[in-house]
């Protein structure tokens, strides 16, 4: 691992990465998510009053608000009357109101990470390169679970499918003999970035509404890196990782974007929120792991602003499994995901 990292320091090779994984086993992963959910806290309701005395939450609901303004203003679009808060519409909430939300989910440690995940990815904040579909402004908030801190300058991973459910830089699982998925989606870059959380624990990410593969729900991947280091070639290789989780969208939602093109040319099984392992165990365990969210435009097609509270331990600190690995652009492998 260590010469592969200064392979990339010095500059000396462009190399994409290649997802070493067995599948992804959905239920044994789940298993160990509700699991951990046992003895810990899952949800950030009792930091609430500390993130309010030390203003986190009135600066989050300036930024949101700041955010899709700016959004609508750089884009000349016309806000739509109704919002979302996640639960319920509610056309009479006052505009601070509308992006504050209690909702939180905490994460995991690095044990649930899942078979998409690739390190060394760009430091950037627009992760949608050429891929199409409903655009979503991500605006996400990482705090310690034990001192209700923000937790800064912490290196956040995000990853997602796209619009048709195929990762990006990984031969998918169920797609190793197709030629044509492998020659799009080996060692590409899209919809994969890092960015630093700043003082009040947030990152910005520019993305687009993801589409669902067989066995899961629509979801976007997270993970914190607590001691990472960038590397000249703006990229973050780090063997250690903290915490891994998922954030989910209401599937109202859900149903009205997979009606859109090009989500409506995805044929992959389809699974519901209520059918997601995942999802329900942490909503049984009482964290609410759902991206609240304001259309940015009168039609859902101009994208939305979606944002969410997100839990963790200061503290965690643990090597990440050695599931990806560096090698030149190869001509198509024997086994892709060996």
């Amino acid at each position: 691992m260590y010469t592969n990292i200064l392979t990339v320091a010095l500059g000396l090779a462009s190399v994409p990465l290649v997802a070493s994984h067995p599948g992804e086993d959905h239920h044994a992963e789940a298993m160990k998510r509700r699991e951990f959910l046992k003895n810990n806290v899952a949800n950030l309701d009792h930091c609430a009053g500390k993130l309010d005395a030390l203003g986190v939450t009135k600066r989050s609901i300036q930024r949101r608000h700041s955010r899709i303004h700016g959004i609508r203003e750089k884009r000349g679009l016309v806000a739509r009357d109704q919002h979302h808060e996640g639960r319920s519409y509610n056309a009479e909430v006052s505009q601070a109101a509308e992006f504050k939300s209690n909702s939180s989910c905490v994460l995991s440690p690095e044990e649930i990470l899942g078979p998409y995940y690739v390190a060394g990815e760009s430091i950037r904040s627009d992760i949608t390169e050429d891929q199409t579909g409903v655009p979503v402004h991500l605006d996400i908030s990482f705090i310690d679970v034990n001192t209700c801190q923000p937790l800064v300058d912490s290196w956040v991973d995000v990853w997602q499918a796209n619009a048709t459910g195929v990762y990006g830089g990984v031969v998918q699982e169920g797609f190793e003999n197709r030629n044509d998925t492998w020659e799009e989606t080996w060692g590409l870059t899209w919809l994969r970035g890092i960015q630093k959380t700043d003082t009040d624990g947030a990152v910005h990410f520019e993305t687009i509404f993801p589409g669902h593969y067989e066995g899961r729900t629509l979801h976007i991947h997270v993970l914190t890196h607590p001691h990472a280091t960038p590397l000249p070639n703006n990229t973050i290789i780090d063997e250690r990782a903290s915490h891994v989780g998922q954030m989910y969208f209401d599937q109202d939602l859900v149903d009205r974007v997979e009606q859109l093109a090009p989500y409506n040319t995805n044929h992959q099984p389809v699974t519901s929120n209520a059918e997601d392992e995942f999802l329900q165990g942490d909503l049984e365990a009482g964290g609410y792991p759902y991206l609240q969210y304001q259309l940015v435009g009168d039609k859902l097609e101009d994208g939305l602003l979606a944002w969410l509270n997100l839990g963790v331990n200061g503290t965690e600190d643990k090597v990440v499994d050695p599931i990806t690995t560096y090698h030149p652009r190869p001509t198509k492998p024997a086994n892709a995901c060996a």
